[in-house]
């Protein structure tokens, strides 16, 4: 018996995070990056909140989903105005949180159908000896 939707079996799926890496589909990333629902996951070559542009949500734009989830690591900082003008030109919806928000909110929205990019910033944990994995 089937117990999800097709189109849940096809999308990135977020299996786990912690302040320094994130698990998609059984791979772990351990750099910033732009997630989209399904499709090629794509590093975000920002490594802080600080080096973020207006450039970078261009990209993001660029899949031209319906909804953006902003993810701004380990705690919620809100991006500039000037920088989401490439989503609001493209009348594109975006949503802040601190990155584990926004991981547990891009599943839920996965799992609706949603065609939603998660723009992950990922940042070095601050106790390199805490190797664990939460799970969402």
């Amino acid at each position: 018996m089937k117990l999800h939707p097709d189109r849940i079996a096809a999308a990135n799926v977020i299996g786990g995070y912690n302040a320094g890496s994130v698990d998609v589909g059984g791979r772990s990333w351990d750099y910033s990056l732009l997630l989209p629902w399904a499709g090629e996951i794509i590093a975000w070559d920002s490594a802080s909140f600080e080096t973020l542009s207006a450039t970078h949500f261009q990209r993001v734009a660029d899949f031209e989903p319906e909804l953006v989830l902003f993810g701004s690591g380990r705690r919620l900082r809100f991006p500039r105005p000037e920088w989401l003008r490439p989503l609001m030109v493209k009348r594109i919806g975006i949503e802040t949180m601190d990155t584990r928000a926004a991981c547990r909110t891009y599943n839920l929205l996965v799992a609706e159908g949603r065609s939603v990019v998660a723009a992950l910033l990922l940042e070095a944990a601050d106790d390199p000896s805490d190797p664990s994995h939460r799970p969402l």
